[in-house]
């Protein structure tokens, strides 16, 4: 390390803090989940450094705790403590291990995911001019309710298969500055960045919610979330889907009945032996009865 040559993390948390600034945070107060993970000596530097008044969970690494009953893959547990607070926390905020994810609550407990994220994200970028061509890029995972908030927005939605990188391509394609997954992996390309940040989208949260003065749940209030589940099933092989006459069967008499209300997405796992199936419909029962009946005909078909 050259003299008077800050260590990288160091770096890291002044690029992240000067992307923002001081003083755009208001009165906030937090609870931060760092999951035992990345965040654990970053997210208190930055906060520090942007003058937000938080609290910090789960920031003692010992190589073996990372993730474990903590962060943005269990945010029940700090949107549990953030509703216990008695109105201490205006926000919960979780990271996964390597912070690339965040997830949040709001003041009342009640967790939000990345589809709420881009939602506010995205009305405060349109209102600045900053969301190019209106579209925001997200996955075949996000729910029906988030598609439905953007469209009364005037904001295209765009869907790529999931995982991160299909996202960023789809962003690159069409010049989107906004796009990310239902897991917390948000992108903004409107800024100096090439790839999803925790630290930095619990940044651009708080910043929108300064701004216009209000809580995360009134910003994501009027996204009504479509009941949602996914059933996995171990098969034997990956079968291309339209081989399999009995599953596109039960697939297409469940997207007729939903006529529009609802969603079926069938797909195989890119890792592992599994076919994922995922069902959105107005009721639970419906849900509940379209997935369960597509997943035994792919357990009768290819199931293990």
């Amino acid at each position: 390390m050259l003299p008077g040559q800050a260590p990288l993390r160091g770096q890291y948390a002044e690029w992240l803090a000067s992307l923002v600034g001081p003083g755009r945070f208001g009165k906030l107060r937090v609870l931060v989940d760092c999951a035992n993970g990345a965040a654990s000596a970053i997210a208190p530097m930055v906060f520090r450094d942007c003058d937000i008044n938080a609290d910090f969970l789960h920031i003692d690494p010992n190589g073996r705790n990372i993730n474990a009953g903590c962060g943005a893959l269990h945010p029940e547990h700090v949107a549990a403590e953030v509703a216990k607070s008695n109105g201490k926390y205006d926000l919960g905020i979780t990271f996964d291990g390597d912070a690339d994810r965040a997830m949040f609550s709001d003041a009342q407990g009640k967790v939000v995911n990345g589809d709420g994220v881009l939602l506010m994200a995205a009305r405060d970028m349109k209102a600045h001019v900053l969301l190019h061509n209106d579209t925001v890029v997200s996955t075949t995972m996000s729910n029906m309710g988030f598609e439905a908030a953007l469209k009364r927005s005037g904001i295209r939605l765009l869907r790529a298969p999931v995982g991160d990188k299909y996202v960023l391509e789809e962003m690159i394609n069409t010049g989107a500055t906004l796009g990310g997954e239902q897991s917390g992996h948000i992108l903004f390309r409107d800024m100096d960045t090439t790839t999803g940040d925790g630290i930095l989208t619990a940044l651009r949260v708080m910043e929108v919610m300064a701004r216009a003065g209000k809580p995360i749940a009134e910003l994501v209030g009027e996204m009504k979330v479509f009941p949602q589940r996914i059933e996995n099933v171990n098969v034997r092989e990956k079968v291309p889907l339209d081989q399999l006459l009995e599953v596109m069967q039960t697939i297409h008499t469940a997207e007729a009945e939903l006529d529009g209300n609802g969603r079926v997405v069938v797909r195989y796992s890119g890792t592992e032996k599994l076919a994922r199936v995922m069902v959105e419909a107005e009721s639970e029962e419906a849900m509940e009865r379209h997935v369960r009946i597509i997943a035994v005909a792919l357990q009768r078909a290819i199931g293990v």
